[in-house]
């Protein structure tokens, strides 16, 4: 997945600021903000759900503007906000979505119990959805999202609201995807210890992207150890620019 000069505004207001950056295949990246951010209006210009006017996205060489099926059909997507359909069985939900992406019947079949399977699921195939702990339905939009074998997996603050069972099943099991089945995962995030010093990291903050690249070179080049100090840094570091910027156009 390559982004680059992606620029977005709502009216007056800057969202995103000339942001740019790669993902290849096995990289788990870790989009790392705060809210506000810029991280869920990032994902929906991904997604389609808002059109980028500035900048390029493309998805393993199919433009979003150009081609925006074959981009689409190359990612899966889990989204914040829950978008599983209650009543509906946890099978029901993730059918619908295979037939979306053109599966047919029995091929469909096979990947959604594989899904099920890895993610602890399989005997809760016909339990309607409200039936479902929070940790449960997350699996599930999970499974969901891998049922058409996606090249690019996306989750935007996945683990809000979840035990620290739950979250770490999700962390763990999205990292195994990235060795076992060579995804690139880009995983938003506002928690920063969900970056470990294997991770890659982008550091996006009020819109524009301060640093990006694996970790402890963040770090590093931030002169500090953790990754949490040197988000602390760049973050301190542009506030100060802008406040400076601010006092010298006044």
């Amino acid at each position: 997945m390559d982004v680059s000069g992606l620029s977005h505004a709502f009216g007056p207001r800057q969202a995103l600021r000339d942001v740019g950056f790669s993902l290849a295949p096995g990289d788990f990246t870790v989009l790392l903000g705060l809210n506000g951010a810029g991280k869920t209006t990032l994902f929906a210009l991904v997604t389609r759900l808002y059109h980028s006017r500035q900048g390029r996205i493309a998805v393993f060489g199919h433009d979003i503007r150009r081609q925006p099926s074959a981009a689409l059909a190359a990612m899966g997507v889990v989204f914040q906000q829950p978008t599983l359909d209650l009543d509906l069985t946890v099978r029901q939900n993730l059918a619908y979505h295979a037939s979306l992406h053109g599966l047919s019947g029995s091929r469909a079949r096979l990947r959604i119990e594989e899904e099920l399977e890895r993610v602890g699921l399989a005997d809760r195939r016909d339990t309607r959805v409200r039936q479902l702990s929070g940790g449960q339905r997350r699996r599930v939009e999970l499974a969901r999202a891998l049922v058409h074998d996606p090249a690019l997996l996306l989750l935007d603050e996945p683990t809000v609201g979840l035990d620290i069972e739950s979250r770490r099943f999700l962390i763990d099991h999205v990292r195994h995807l990235c060795r076992s089945r060579d995804m690139a995962v880009l995983w938003a995030t506002h928690l920063i210890d969900e970056a470990d010093d294997t991770a890659k990291v982008i550091v996006l903050h009020q819109g524009q992207v301060l640093d990006q690249g694996p970790v402890p070179q963040v770090a590093a080049r931030a002169g500090v150890p953790t990754l949490r100090a040197a988000f602390d840094t760049l973050t301190h570091q542009h506030q100060g620019t802008r406040q400076h910027q601010g006092g010298a156009a006044r």
